[in-house]
């Protein structure tokens, strides 16, 4: 009855082909076909009657409780002009060399990265305060939508990411599932400040390189990137602490408390979460108004991630039941080349479920389909999830589905063609794959630090 389990798969990617909610077409998929199977005798009940049981684990989910914190955090700081403030600043500080605005671009995108974690916010917020100006002053429309949506897409790998937190829970229940379908019964876990800490490295260098890359252009390519800023100034020292200190502090003390084992994450989520008032109240940006807005917002996203898990649980329950699991395993068993060959696979295909997938649904649904059969093959859990988190950044950009170009588009002004947007992120694309080629290559980038600072 294994067939059984692919044909479901295969079936709810069509059903969500067809525009379907994605938590309805996964729960609804896997009840109907648990149902044909219970009638017909090819799927056994008793794997319904533990559906409430895994409800229950989802919703009393400590580690989840980060996600509507960190979520909170970005929606207060995109409303407080955070963005405004710090681009308005770098742009004064870089933009009397040529490529300024972008460089300006890419570090403020970092530092709001660190600082929301919210693509979809990031990629907003920025093309709306800085695609005009750099179309003003003459930036190629290519080069501007490229560096935007690239750099938006950094909230995906630089902690404290959203991606990282449900990753982390994902993964730390393959973990233990690895481990007793092993025989071994350890304590040990994945946990997301692991994850947080293995995807600095890789952040720093992907933003390094991002940055490399603006150089480049500037100099092979400088008719893409006007030589000055016509109104770039130097910036005061004051003017740019008061646009660099807010998020710093924010980053330091979410961050740290992480890094340095005074908290966990959801409890420095919940610190952040109040940084970003407290923040938001010193520039006078909150208003009961604007609360509201927040709390909505928050509560739409927490909602969508909650209802999307739940429908991903019910399908991989009935996943299991059909052995899925087990065909799984004997594929990748059967596989020339072994552990290489596997990895390979699974980052192929949610590379390319990543063009009509979100990072929840593949997060929810992919990852612990495969993830156990991987760690039980001796891979390194924490390698394996930044991996996965840089591979499904890669996916936000690519061609034609990527969702950081349709959040840039809906905002980008009708002078720029989407070509224009396909055409700039393709350089980008290109360096993630590079990054993630380097850390097949060379594992430590990813592990060195947590081994390091944790032992």
């Amino acid at each position: 009855m294994e067939y059984i389990s692919l044909l479901m798969f295969v079936v709810v990617c069509a059903v969500l082909l067809l525009g379907f909610p994605v938590a309805y077409s996964l729960a609804g998929t896997a009840l109907i076909f648990a149902g044909v199977g219970v009638m017909t005798g090819g799927f056994e009940s008793a794997y319904l009657h533990a559906l409430p049981s895994r409800l229950y684990g989802i919703v009393t989910n400590q580690t989840l409780i980060a996600v509507p914190l960190f979520v909170f955090m970005g929606v207060v700081l995109e409303k407080s002009k955070v963005a405004e403030n710090l681009l308005n600043a770098m742009t004064q500080l870089f933009g009397q060399y040529r490529g300024g605005l972008a460089i300006s671009v890419i570090l403020v995108g970092a530092l709001l990265a660190a600082s929301t974690g919210i693509v979809g916010a990031t990629v907003v917020t920025m093309g709306l305060l800085s695609l005009p100006t750099m179309l003003k002053q003459g930036y190629a429309p290519s080069f501007a939508t490229g560096s935007i949506c690239a750099t938006g897409t950094l909230g995906q790998i630089i902690p404290p990411s959203i991606a990282l937190v449900l990753l982390g829970d994902v993964l730390s229940s393959a973990y233990q599932k690895a481990q007793l379908n092993m025989g071994i019964f350890s304590p040990e876990s994945v946990s997301v400040g692991d994850l947080f800490v293995g995807a600095i490295v890789p952040g720093m260098i992907l933003v390094s390189l991002y940055l490399l890359y603006v150089v480049m252009v500037t100099w092979f390519q400088p008719h893409k990137v006007p030589k000055v800023a016509p109104q770039a100034s130097n910036v005061s020292i004051p003017q740019l602490l008061n646009a660099l200190l807010p998020p710093l502090v924010l980053i330091f003390l979410v961050l740290g408390a992480i890094l340095g084992g005074f908290a966990t994450p959801t409890e420095a989520a919940g610190v952040g979460a109040t940084g970003a008032l407290v923040l938001a109240l010193i520039q006078k940006q909150l208003s009961l108004t604007k609360l509201k807005e927040v709390m909505l917002n928050t509560t739409k996203v927490t909602s969508m991630v909650f209802l999307i898990l739940i429908g991903a649980s019910i399908f991989s329950l009935v996943f299991r039941g059909y052995g899925g699991e087990e065909l799984i395993e004997q594929l990748f068993n059967s596989l020339p080349g072994g552990v290489f060959t596997a990895v390979l696979l699974v980052m192929v295909v949610i590379f390319v479920l990543g063009f009509i997938l979100d990072f929840i649904e593949i997060t929810f649904v992919v990852v612990p389909l495969v993830a156990p059969v991987l760690l039980a093959m001796g891979i390194d859990p924490i390698w394996l999830g930044i991996m996965i988190a840089v591979n499904l950044q890669t996916s936000f950009l690519t061609p034609p589905f990527g969702f950081a170009l349709f959040y840039l588009r809906g905002v980008a002004p009708k002078s720029v063609k989407t070509t224009d947007i396909y055409k700039g992120v393709l350089p980008f694309i290109a360096i993630q794959i590079m990054l993630l080629i380097a850390m097949a290559k060379w594992p430590n980038l990813v592990t060195w630090l947590p081994e390091n600072l944790y032992g």
